[in-house]
């Protein structure tokens, strides 16, 4: 009888990548015409929940899977929308092209920095971005190549047909999303994903079954930098405007936080759920003035206390719930 379920729960498993497959066809499907049977008001907050969503899921790769707790992740969100608008104004690139390349722009600063960082372990890795960030945001307020603090406008819009902005742009956050979301699927059931985890959880013992630690928190390092930067690229596309104190904002940080707190860090559900919560408590609290950030501090911190693991975490600890599932049958035994 054991055999028969355990043969049940290994098909399951194989079953679900084509599920999942199935699943996102249909989702970007459904973004591919999404722009034709909506308001272009609808499309933009759409457009805005699957950024944030796509960001939330790149701090959640480096925070939740591989334990690197980073508060100036706002310097790739910065770094990737002014390498696309420097791209586009001084190499005269067309600005949906600039967004592709923007990634690169985040994760080659992700490379550069890495060696740095790395030295610095738990606290004071998490204290060396924050201020590493709040650097690049000063000396990018300085310079005059880079706008100062008028910041930079992508003034090669203005040939577009404005009609295809807002859909284009809702196009390219749709992939970011469904991109960052396959990205952390297929990652976490690669043996690198494994490594990952083993990292995160005991570097040391990590190391000592021979898992290279710095070389996996140094791709995950550059991965979701660079996704984080494409994020940024698209999201300044719409108001075609950045300035360091809004491409720098440390809001993005506490943003994605939120969601992957309330959500449930290191799971895949988690920034699903964060990013609903996060959405309906800001409409929610809309009219509520400066009360706004204490009643979402206060809803993190209750959520904290009641579900440590976050709601998705806590359903999947105590009930087993799981949607996109990662785990992977062990080989069955002959003998």
């Amino acid at each position: 009888m054991a055999t028969v379920t355990s043969t049940r729960a290994a098909m399951s498993d194989q079953e679900r990548p084509y599920r999942l497959m199935v699943v996102f066809v249909i989702l970007a499907l459904a973004a591919a015409v999404a722009p034709f049977l909506f308001g272009e008001g609808l499309i933009r907050l759409a457009g805005e929940i699957l950024l944030v969503f796509a960001m939330a899921q790149m701090w959640n790769l480096l925070a939740g899977y591989v334990g690197l707790l980073s508060i100036g992740h706002q310097v790739f969100v910065g770094a990737g929308a002014y390498g696309m608008f420097t791209l586009s104004i001084h190499a005269g690139v067309n600005p949906y092209v600039a967004i592709a390349l923007a990634p690169l722009v985040s994760g080659v600063l992700a490379a550069v920095i890495a060696p740095i960082l790395f030295r610095l372990r738990d606290a004071y890795f998490t204290i060396g971005m924050w201020v590493f960030s709040e650097i690049v945001s000063i000396l990018v307020g300085k310079s005059s190549w880079l706008g100062q603090q008028n910041g930079l406008t992508l003034t090669a819009l203005r040939d577009m047909d404005p009609a295809w902005i807002s859909p284009i742009g809702f196009w390219w956050s749709a992939f970011a999303a469904l991109g960052s979301l396959a990205l952390l699927i297929w990652l976490m059931r690669s043996r690198l994903g494994l490594a990952l985890m083993a990292v995160r959880d005991n570097d040391t013992a990590a190391s000592s079954l021979g898992i290279d630690v710095w070389w996996s928190r140094f791709i995950a390092f550059v991965v979701s930098a660079a996704g984080t930067g494409l994020c940024g690229a698209i999201y300044f596309l719409g108001p075609a405007h950045v300035l360091p104190a809004s491409g720098f904002d440390p809001n993005w940080v506490v943003t994605v936080l939120f969601i992957c707190v309330v959500g449930g860090l290191g799971t895949i559900e988690g920034p699903i759920v964060g990013t609903i919560v996060y959405f309906a408590l800001r409409q929610l609290f809309a009219d509520s003035g400066n009360w706004y950030l204490i009643l979402m501090g206060s809803v993190a911190v209750v959520t904290m206390l009641v579900a440590r693991n976050g709601i998705w975490g806590t359903l999947h600890r105590k009930y087993g719930v799981s949607v996109i599932g990662i785990t992977r049958q062990p080989p069955e035994n002959d003998n």
